[in-house]
């Protein structure tokens, strides 16, 4: 199993790149989609954040709110702190427990990780990793892409780019950029070129509970 990291800031673009590796045979664990699972009503994750942020983070049909989650959270940096406390180790949990379902296959796994940068420690990557790709945009382009196709107004947009990482502190972790400035057909070829890199990558070490 070769496991690669995919990460990049909020509107670079990071989904249409896993698509494109999906289409190419890659196996997806994706970060944001093991959350929102783990958030949904009556989950154990759930059921703790709205013991420590209230019945004001609960929508009327019962969802989580998490436009009002991003409100407290962005806000108050224990807050944060204390959200990243209730749903980090959930998530490392569900991550490790697919990847060793995966082990033993031959398979080219992406970990779609939005906060791998976030989440290092010491400039490493908590999981075990064959490579890490970064999908790399100009700031101005993320924010724009973010007012035009997400309906986000551009201090919210701006605010979520700042809360990130910086695009010096992902590529620091880069093995490949991808930059995802162009079009599609620029970004496809460039897709060609990492998945043929991927297949000469050697297998990584299964995560370990430490790696939470």
């Amino acid at each position: 199993m070769i496991t690669l990291g995919l990460t990049g800031g909020i509107g670079s673009g990071k989904s249409t790149v896993a698509r494109l590796l999906v289409e190419r045979g890659a196996e997806l664990i994706d970060a944001d989609a093991i959350v929102r699972r783990l958030q949904e009503p009556g989950a154990p994750v759930f059921v703790r954040m709205v013991e420590r942020f209230g019945e004001g983070i609960v929508a009327d049909d019962g969802t989580l709110d998490r436009a009002a989650v991003a409100g407290i959270v962005f806000a108050d940096e224990g807050a944060l702190a204390d959200l990243n406390k209730i749903v980090h180790p959930a998530v490392g949990e569900e991550i490790r427990s697919r990847l060793a379902a995966l082990s033993e296959t031959d398979s080219i796994v992406l970990l779609d990780i939005p906060l791998l940068a976030e989440g290092a420690r010491d400039g490493r990557p908590r999981y075990p990793l064959s490579g890490t790709v970064v999908v790399d945009t100009p700031v101005e382009a993320q924010i724009a892409r973010l007012v035009e196709h997400r309906g986000f107004d551009e201090a919210d947009a701006r605010a979520r780019v700042a809360n990130q990482a910086s695009r010096e502190d992902r590529l620091a972790l880069a093995d490949q950029v991808i930059d995802n400035g162009g079009a599609l057909d620029e970004l496809s070829s460039r897709i060609d070129e990492v998945w043929a890199w991927a297949h000469t990558l050697e297998p990584a070490a299964l995560p370990t509970e430490e790696a939470s």
